[in-house]
């Protein structure tokens, strides 16, 4: 086994919440920042890599905080989404003054946007402080793209979505809303350096089944996206008392909410999966029960029954399961009779598809009939027209408005190195800055102790209030004394434990005092194929595991970092120096 000094990606890994948010935010740096009030600098943190701090901290999916290290010393992990949302709700007025400004002189590049949502936006915000000239097409009269057309106003208001869009727009986009791109070849002709596609997955997908058919006057089955769309721009503003939603995801959940607001008194959610299997994300499905949603799992839908003319209601099948061993999708009969839900009104949330009908040259394509998308690189986010990058839902199918602004990203990197002349995979590595965070002996610049505080609950609006206010925002947020109690309760994952060997005399000092015996001074058994002794088991075989060799002896120091609380007490007892708490930032 070999030694070396660990890279920016292994310190990386260790910050698991930052590993895990595609764009890569430092979580524990702006939540240190918000522990000390300094909410306009922890918004600026959370910006440089995520363009949309009080928009995701209302909407993201989070998938920073399955992987949060409090999860694994206790059951809840930190409420890192709604942090964020503390940073845009108290930032100071005048954050826009600490944004990057667009240059007076321009680079001489033209870069045409399709489609004004979370990707193309990040784009825009990546390559306009380069001097590119930016041009977004947008065939409605705003920009936001999904976050405005499909993410209900009791969750995002519409001041919050313009404010940071405006952010963005004010520094010199060239805005052309209420132009449906019908040419891409067209556009192309216009000399455009590099054109970027973020149209999104808008097509919900439809149910064809016996008794679809449903006049247009009178329309009684919606499609879930088409529905929510229509209630954004104010077109849909009552429903039926009664109605089912049809799908497990959290499209569904925000149909089931937004049909109680419009006046339904009952509202079932259908899905062929069970609860715990539906793809809705668990806070979603909670906020909809808490509502009065209610859930009806293994049923597949067979037929919309009619009389007169008008939807009485949907037969469906009942599924033993709804996936194979290999867990692909497979519904499976389970004999029993079928189930009739009455109902008056049914809103469809099974999925969604890109749509681009301006696709009019040549481009490679993957996936087959209705899956087919353009082949798209995922370095670079090219399409096989070097011209033309992709990114967010256009590019591989419905995600979520964090992994669109990831996708911006890296498509703006591309497209600069692509109209500078050089190859868009010539991106460089991510690097590291380590910072000691010491201060005396025994002192850090940061709060080292390991807080016991239970997890802050979101307060909410009074439910009967919620649901008789469409656009009344449901959550109220974190004010300042939750937030620091919250924030408290994150363990500084960032905070490195910096090991140098060469001064390491072997005393065992940190060995005993660390608190989850994370640290092993152990042979190197090469007999056992490199196994290591360590003092506590090895129990995430996933999570880096630090081994650097000892001077005094041929044994080694094993760090299993799955287990380290970031405390210090090791570098505080080291009488060496050898251990260090030093503050990682990606670069």
């Amino acid at each position: 086994m070999t030694f070396t000094s660990p890279s920016a990606e292994y310190f990386h890994k260790v910050v698991d919440c930052q590993w895990a948010c595609p764009a890569h935010t430092p979580v524990p740096q702006y939540i240190r920042l918000i522990a000390q009030k300094k909410y306009t600098e922890a918004y600026l943190v959370n910006w440089h890599s995520n363009q949309f701090p009080g928009i995701l901290g209302r909407v993201c999916d989070r998938p920073c905080e399955p992987a949060c290290r409090r999860g694994r010393v206790e059951k809840e992990p930190v409420a890192i989404c709604r942090l964020k949302r503390v940073t845009a709700d108290l930032k100071d007025a005048n954050v826009r003054n600490f944004l990057p400004a667009s240059p007076q002189t321009k680079n001489g590049k033209k870069i045409a946007l399709i489609g004004a949502g979370p990707a193309s936006l990040t784009v825009a915000s990546d390559l306009l402080p380069l001097g590119y000239t930016v041009v977004l097409f947008e065939k409605e009269k705003r920009a936001g793209g999904a976050m405005f057309t499909q993410v209900p106003r009791f969750r995002l208001p519409t001041s919050v979505l313009d404010e940071e869009i405006s952010f963005i727009l004010d520094r010199g986009v060239e805005c052309r809303f209420g132009q449906e791109l019908t040419s891409l070849k067209a556009l192309l002709d216009q000399k455009f350096d590099a054109i970027f596609i973020g149209t999104g997955a808008p097509v919900g997908r439809d149910l064809p089944l016996p008794g679809r058919s449903t006049p247009k006057d009178k329309p009684d089955i919606h499609v879930g996206v088409d529905f929510l769309a229509s209630v954004s721009f104010g077109h849909k503003k009552t429903i039926k008392k009664n109605v089912v939603v049809i799908g497990g995801g959290n499209t569904a959940m925000d149909c089931a909410r937004t049909a109680f607001r419009l006046g339904a008194e009952q509202v079932r959610v259908v899905a062929p999966e069970s609860y715990k299997e539906m793809l809705a994300s668990p806070w979603e499905k909670e906020d909809a029960q808490r509502e009065g949603a209610a859930f009806v799992n293994h049923l597949l839908p067979k037929e919309f029954r009619r009389s007169d003319g008008n939807l009485s209601g949907v037969v469906f099948q009942r599924l033993s399961s709804c996936y194979d061993q290999n867990h692909q999708w497979k519904p499976i009969p389970s004999g029993e009779q079928d189930v009739f839900l009455p109902c008056e009104e049914v809103l469809i949330a099974i999925g969604q598809d890109a749509k681009l009908p301006f696709l009019d040259i040549e481009l490679t394509r993957e996936g087959a009939g209705g899956t087919s998308y353009p082949k798209v690189d995922p370095v670079t986010f090219q399409s096989s027209h070097p011209k033309v990058f992709f990114g967010g839902d256009a590019a591989w199918g419905p995600k979520n408005i964090i992994w669109a602004v990831a996708h911006g990203h890296e498509a703006a990197s591309s497209i600069h190195l692509f109209c500078q002349g050089l190859d868009p995979r010539s991106r460089p590595a991510h690097g590291k800055n380590l910072v000691s965070q010491r201060m005396g002996l025994n002192q850090w610049s940061y709060d080292n102790a390991y807080s016991e505080a239970a997890k802050q609950e979101v307060p909410h609006h009074p439910v009967p209030v919620c649901k008789q206010n469409l656009n009344l925002e449901v959550e109220l947020g974190f004010d300042e004394q939750l937030a620091r109690r919250e924030s408290s309760r994150c363990l500084n994952c960032d905070i490195q434990t910096v090991f140098v060997s060469d001064v390491c005399i072997e005393c065992d000092a940190c060995v005993d005092i660390c608190p989850v015996d994370c640290l092993t001074i152990t042979p190197l058994l090469q007999e056992l194929g490199g196994e290591l002794l360590l003092k506590a088991p090895r129990q995430n075989q996933e999570q880096a595991l630090f081994i650097a060799p000892v001077p005094q002896t041929k044994r080694v120091m094993a760090k299993d970092e799955n287990l380290c609380l970031h405390c210090g007490l090791c570098a505080e007892r080291c009488p060496t120096g050898a251990w260090d708490m030093q503050a990682f930032t990606l670069t």
